[in-house]
């Protein structure tokens, strides 16, 4: 199901609009709120284009801008609907998605469209797979490399929910790094390397985040950087069967990103996954509980990361589910050392409320009896639903105590874990088809509590 759209508002003159009090007492006042900020707050605005359009960027760009002017919109995370009467839009745009407006907005209030200055980012999604580096010599291919934004990514980004404000730290830490770089900020006096380590136990989406980052960053400055590429290195494959050759096929990868980005308007992010296993802590080699040759690759990686660093236009993206093991000049490195933890059981209600909202718009669950399919509140609406004596919609309240249950007894699950409690809990169904959503939630319940039982200690 669809996320509802944002909102037509009758308010048309910023300087005489009307509030309520705490009474809920309508008042008219003739200047704005002094609550409310007095610089335009920026707004993304993401325009996806259709895969047959040819239409210019810039002709695309002033076209929404101009739609968005004319209308009363409230500001909220969501899609906008394309004006059937705007031809030129119905022929080229596949959909319009104000994002990331939680950042501006607390207790569930709205952004008002004189608050606001949109910032649209016209875009086309690269049908293209991942491609393999063919090294020719018989080693296996040591990076994948995808053209950004990429149809394999898209949505990878809404879909990942973590603690509150994980997600804009790294989309502004991006912002900053590109910036400082374009003003020609002294690196000298001013350090920073755009390496970003994200560290925590498995399962809780950190290479899923990396490259959802690197999607949403290749949209939101296409504008600066028209090409942009995904560098997934395969670091296992970077240790040679030959003694000492590791280091060498370090530099001959990066040998091969450094090429990439000596293309100025090309934007290229290095994804490293499970870093620790080529920035293994030189301590232990020293010991001899580990090959002196793991010596030669973390002096290899760290000599061409300080190579990189130069580069204006290139994101090393790093993950690891040991950071003890890594070594301590490669953390050091890094800008941002981002814990991605288990999830808390606010992530784990919106991760299940997701999961159960596709599985009605699918029509997996069903059974409304005629009405329509419910829209099912997230966390914090909830919590104030359950502390409101009267109750319109009894039994999508019902369903998402329920939901709620079922987001209590899956503490300790992964992420990934919970993507899959769904499913696991419709196989344990004796009739598969056309359940009832509220006995759906009973049977997932169980399965969560029977998945947490299975935990290794």
């Amino acid at each position: 199901m669809s996320a509802p759209s944002p909102m037509e508002i009758s308010l048309q003159n910023p300087q005489d609009t009307e509030i309520p009090d705490q009474n809920g007492v309508i008042a008219v006042d003739s200047a704005p709120s002094p609550s409310l900020p007095q610089d335009k707050v920026l707004v993304s605005v993401e325009v996806s284009l259709k895969p047959s359009s040819t239409a210019r960027i810039d002709d695309v760009r002033s076209a929404v801008e101009r739609m968005l002017e004319k209308r009363s919109l409230s500001y909220t995370d969501g899609p906008v609907p394309v004006p059937p009467d705007d031809q030129f839009l119905t022929e080229n745009v596949q959909r319009i998605c104000i994002c990331d407006t939680d950042e501006w907005v607390q207790n569930h209030e709205i952004l008002l469209f004189w608050q606001v200055k949109p910032v649209v980012h016209v875009f086309q999604l690269s049908e293209e797979g991942a491609c393999e580096d063919v090294s020719g010599d018989g080693q296996p291919s040591t990076f994948n490399e995808w053209i950004l934004p990429a149809k394999e990514f898209d949505g990878m980004w809404e879909s990942l929910i973590y603690e509150s404000g994980l997600k804009q730290r790294l989309l502004r830490y991006a912002a900053s790094a590109l910036l400082f770089t374009e003003k020609g900020v002294n690196p000298f006096l001013v350090s920073w390397n755009r390496i970003v380590l994200l560290h925590g136990p498995p399962g809780t989406g950190k290479t899923s985040l990396c490259k959802a980052l690197a999607q949403k960053l290749s949209i939101r400055f296409n504008s600066r950087y028209p090409q942009c590429q995904l560098i997934e290195v395969n670091a296992h494959s970077l240790f040679s069967k030959w003694f000492s050759e590791s280091g060498k096929l370090v530099a001959k990868l990066f040998q091969k990103i450094q090429e990439m980005v000596e293309e100025e308007n090309n934007l290229v992010f290095v994804l490293i996954d499970e870093v620790e296993s080529l920035a293994a802590a030189r301590k232990a080699a020293l010991s001899g509980s580990e090959p002196s040759d793991s010596i030669r690759v973390v002096n290899a990686l760290l000599t061409q990361l300080d190579k990189l660093k130069s580069a204006p236009n290139v994101i090393i993206l790093t993950t690891s589910n040991i950071t003890a093991a890594i070594d301590i000049a490669f953390v050091d490195r890094a800008d941002i050392k981002a814990y991605v933890g288990p999830p808390t059981l606010q992530a784990r209600y919106e991760i299940l409320r997701s999961c159960l909202q596709e599985l009605i718009r699918t029509g997996i669950l069903s059974n409304f009896e005629n009405c329509e399919s419910p829209m099912l509140p997230n966390y914090g609406s909830l919590k104030e639903k359950l502390n409101m004596p009267e109750v319109q919609d009894a039994r999508t309240l019902h369903m998402c105590k329920q939901l709620l249950e079922t987001a209590e007894a899956c503490e300790g699950l992964s992420g990934r874990s919970l993507r899959k409690l769904p499913f696991l809990g419709h196989a344990a169904l004796a009739s598969p088809y056309g359940c009832d959503p509220s006995k759906f939630l009973s049977t997932m319940i169980y399965t969560a509590r029977r998945e947490r039982s299975e935990l290794p200690d």
